[in-house]
């Protein structure tokens, strides 16, 4: 099943409502970026925002929580709403977060850095709902797609034992088919969506572009 998940990161936040409802009749889940200025350079949203995005659509929310502490906040994040919710491999008590994240009812995933080796994630592959390979360095969009991660998304696919395998970072028409050949089924978007004229068109094209190669088997 082919997921496309537009990232609010890209959008304007200032009309972040008409935003997403621009998306929300053709999208699978909306991608919502959290960082702290600590994991990662750069400051975005915290719960109440996500709790305004809960109130204003019914869209599957996928929270990426690139924080250097995430388990303080992950209670919070559950009652603004989120769904989904990716803690990073490269934070220490990994085991801890994932029973944290279930635990709240949550759908647990691992994200996982460019630079991360496969053997970091491995042993928490069974029993994940999702895993989020970062396809650029985590923090700011409009990045370039690192091609040398498809060894390990690959890697990723194969030992996913059921888990959705999620991309994000520089995935537009071009890229897409490349991470689906590589095995990933969920697609994060943000400047091939929010930056173009018709974002829905924009949704629209990106999974077209997925499900041919996911469908041609390749």
């Amino acid at each position: 099943m082919v997921r496309i998940a537009p990232s609010i990161l890209s959008a304007d936040f200032a009309a972040l409502g008409d935003a997403i409802s621009r998306v929300e009749p053709v999208a699978d889940l909306l991608h919502v970026d959290v960082m702290d200025g600590h994991f990662v350079p750069n400051l975005t949203i915290g719960p109440p925002v996500v709790a305004a995005i809960n109130r204003h659509t019914d869209m599957v929310l996928d929270c990426h929580l690139m924080m250097t502490n995430p388990g303080e906040y992950l209670g919070a994040f559950q009652r603004a709403g989120a769904d989904w919710v990716s803690v990073h491999v490269e934070v220490d008590r990994t085991g801890e977060l994932l029973d944290e994240m279930r635990g709240l009812g949550l759908e647990a995933g691992l994200a996982i850095n460019p630079e991360t080796p496969f053997e970091a994630i491995e042993p928490w592959l069974d029993g994940l709902h999702h895993v989020l390979v970062m396809t650029v360095h985590p923090g700011f969009g409009g990045q370039e797609f690192m091609h040398e991660v498809m060894p390990k998304l690959r890697r990723i696919a194969a030992h996913s034992n059921g888990a959705i395998v999620e991309v994000d970072g520089g995935i537009d028409a071009r890229t897409v088919p490349i991470v689906a050949e590589a095995g990933a089924t969920c697609f994060v978007a943000g400047h091939a969506v929010f930056d173009q004229p018709d974002p829905a068109a924009a949704v629209t094209a990106l999974r077209r572009a997925a499900e041919a190669t996911v469908g041609s088997g390749r």
